[in-house]
């Protein structure tokens, strides 16, 4: 079960990380948001609609929110208990940006990695 939780965190946080770097490079420089493959990265979204512009504190954010997602893959793989705690304390803030950006594959990734974390915290 963790391992699986690992995997699916490295895929969530590289998938959508990488793109974000990108994507923060090219709004400090360009001062609009990045489009990869004919969508927009990162921008408008629920947070546009709340009144959150995409900005480079924002995009920040989310790059610190997916390494974090890296290194609990990490300690889920190593099989390190804090990881399945980790995995689920870092949900809440990556809910935030999964929904203020609308990636709903990242919704339904981090559920399957929820249940399984909870499933190997009660198998433990």
């Amino acid at each position: 079960m963790t391992r699986a939780a690992a995997v699916l965190a490295w895929f969530t946080g590289l998938g959508f990380g990488v793109p974000a770097v990108f994507g923060l490079r090219y709004f400090a420089q360009h001062n609009e948001v990045w489009t990869f493959m004919g969508f927009p990265t990162y921008g408008g979204g629920p947070f546009e609609r709340w009144g959150i512009s995409t900005s480079v504190p924002l995009l920040t954010g989310f790059i610190i929110v997916c390494v974090a997602e890296l290194i609990v893959g990490g300690l889920l793989w190593s099989g390190r208990p804090i990881g399945l705690w980790l995995a689920l304390a870092l949900i809440p803030f990556e809910l935030v940006y999964w929904i203020g950006f609308a990636l709903p594959i990242a919704l339904i990734l981090g559920a399957i990695r929820t249940v399984l974390a909870i499933v190997a915290l009660l198998g433990q």
